[in-house]
């Protein structure tokens, strides 16, 4: 075994050590982020199985089983999928307006903001059992209660902004979507080429320091319906108003759809599935630097937040 090890793994080792690029800061925080849970165990050789049987299931609360049995069942029966596919190409208005009152998109929001404040094993029921009847269904709920801007505003969201956001999001007043995903990088955020430069401007009057934003996203689920979008960009600062340096980094900003310059482009038909979907786009779009997720305190961390907290989307909602 040591001859082996020493005269052939460690050279080995040593060789491609030394021809493999370093990994970059971006994809460092993709490793970082985020934990492995059990399936450390796995990659250690030795896979302590005690610890697996030791955990408890899960299970829901009375709160969370009496919405399944509730508003979940009522929705499936309002829902007619062939009619969406075929004829409306969305969801009824009717479906709409019981989605937001039985605060479907506000799952995950805590109940002192209004939410329902549920597990995530009853956010993976919910989507599931809705799935079932429509996917055009499954897909509206899961995203604001995954990929939408509501979990990254519980992590990382200044007060001010949970106190101004999380309600009007947990009742439907808001419509969220998550701009991530770019013309020519996919969602690949290093390659992305969505900028937000470091500049004085005018806001509501006065002459302020912000960001001008240039973006162009495509398949923005919820896009063409949201009314805030969670904007991921490279945030430069060429003139050093901030004393940072002129690359900060990957960085979140909250953008009320209606802003100046903000444009809604024309919506996609994903794989011939009628969710809401379609590009968002920016030209000059003025902001000002409290509407940076977090505030200045979390200015180039977006890379990070994406990774910490949008894990709940690929882990939890889409296997749903």
């Amino acid at each position: 075994m040591s001859f082996r090890r020493n005269r052939l793994t460690k050279p080995i080792f040593n060789w491609a050590k030394g021809i493999m690029p370093p990994i970059s800061a971006t994809e460092k925080e993709a490793i970082d982020a985020g934990t492995v849970w059990w399936d450390g165990e796995l990659f250690s050789g030795t896979p302590d199985w005690d610890k697996l049987l030791a955990m408890p299931p899960s299970r829901l609360s009375p709160d969370e089983q009496a919405f399944l049995d509730g508003p979940v069942n009522e929705l499936c029966a309002m829902i007619d999928e062939w009619k969406i596919v075929s004829e409306d190409h969305d969801l009824s208005p009717e479906v709409w307006d019981f989605l937001k009152r039985k605060k479907f998109f506000g799952m995950i929001i805590p109940k002192e903001y209004g939410g329902l404040g549920f597990s995530h094993t009853a956010h993976s029921e919910v989507v599931r059992k809705v799935s079932s009847a429509s996917v055009v269904a499954g897909v509206t709920v899961m995203v604001p209660n995954s990929l939408g801007p509501g979990e990254l505003m519980m992590h990382f969201g200044t007060e001010a902004q949970r106190d101004h956001w999380l309600p009007r999001l947990a009742d439907g007043r808001e419509i969220p979507c998550f701009g991530l995903t770019s013309s020519e990088a996919g969602s690949d955020a290093a390659s992305m080429t969505d900028t937000g430069t470091v500049e004085y401007g005018e806001h509501e009057g006065k002459r302020v320091l912000g960001l001008r934003l240039n973006f162009e996203k495509r398949y923005i689920t919820l896009g063409p319906v949201a009314t805030v979008m969670g904007l991921a960009f490279k945030m430069v600062d060429p003139e050093n108003h901030l004393g940072r340096g002129e690359k900060l980094g990957i960085t979140v900003a909250l953008i009320p759809t209606t802003t100046p310059g903000v444009r809604v482009g024309d919506r996609h038909i994903p794989q011939y599935t009628f969710f809401q979907n379609g590009p968002l786009y920016g030209k000059d779009v003025f902001v000002p630097m409290d509407w940076i997720l977090g505030g200045e305190a979390q200015i180039g961390q977006g890379w990070t937040m994406l990774m910490t907290a949008l894990a709940a989307g690929r882990a939890i909602s889409l296997p749903s």
